[in-house]
């Protein structure tokens, strides 16, 4: 039977729609546990020089590297690489695309080539995430202090069972805490489910503040906030967080997150 004029109209203004919505972006969180002030050096210059700019040529405009606050028991033990990828596709063909980049091999020998006897890093601990539903892209917040001054917070929400951290999910997603997040201004870089990690089932998300009393005014008002008591108040909502874990992170001087 021939179809009408309409539906045929209408299957293709969906399929328009549908290919147009941005796709849920990939993310990972690599960290580099460093033993001493020379290995914290030695990555920092490897990222610097050949990492980030070989990412750039492989198609990844903007990465993020930071390091705990001066507070924090990790300060120089930890520096944080988020990497944003546009498919699984894409991250899984990084490693077999940087090994093609001459120019990548030259500028990071020091670290690549590294002796068995003084390598660069005590281990590197990777973390793989795909961005939630509601909000599928990262975003670069748009801070005007110092870096120096700045405070980016990573949050990881691990969850009882599978079934109650798609719960938390849920709630993110479908419960607008994400919007409510952006109303009241906490300039989130992502939201993520973490598909591979030591911590199982989790999810994480980065908030970015000024400094660490606006950090602490925005939490303040989010825990007041009307909206927040409705949605945290609901029965369906109830206990679908195990434990969260907070680190306090700053953004170096080359980061472009």
């Amino acid at each position: 039977m021939k179809r009408p004029f309409y539906f045929i109209l209408f299957t293709l203004c969906l399929s328009t729609a549908l290919s147009a919505a941005p796709k849920r972006e990939f993310y990972e969180i690599k960290i580099y546990h460093v033993a001493n002030s020379t290995q914290e050096q030695r990555v920092e210059k490897f990222l610097k020089e050949a990492y980030l700019p070989a990412l750039h040529r492989a198609g990844i405009a903007k990465v993020g590297v930071f390091k705990p606050v001066e507070t924090d028991t990790t300060f120089g033990k930890r520096i944080y690489v988020l990497t944003p990828f546009a498919s699984m596709d894409q991250f899984v063909k990084l490693p077999e695309t940087l090994l093609k980049d001459k120019q990548y091999e030259s500028s990071g020998t020091d670290y690549l080539n590294a002796p068995y006897d003084n390598p660069p890093y005590a281990r590197i601990e990777t973390i793989l995430l795909q961005a939630f539903t509601g909000m599928t892209q990262l975003e670069v917040p748009k801070l005007s202090t110092p870096v120096t001054e700045r405070v980016y917070e990573l949050r990881s929400y691990e969850g009882y069972t599978e079934k109650i951290y798609r719960n938390k999910v849920k709630m993110f997603n479908d419960g607008n805490e994400v919007a409510l997040f952006k109303r009241l201004g906490f300039n989130a870089v992502f939201y993520a489910e973490v598909i591979s990690g030591s911590r199982m089932p989790n999810l994480m998300y980065m908030t970015t503040f000024t400094n660490q009393a606006s950090r602490d005014e925005h939490w303040k008002a989010f825990t007041s906030d009307p909206e927040w008591k409705t949605l945290s108040g609901m029965s369906e909502y109830q206990h679908n967080v195990s434990k969260i874990n907070i680190y306090f992170l700053r953004p170096v001087g080359y980061s472009e997150i």
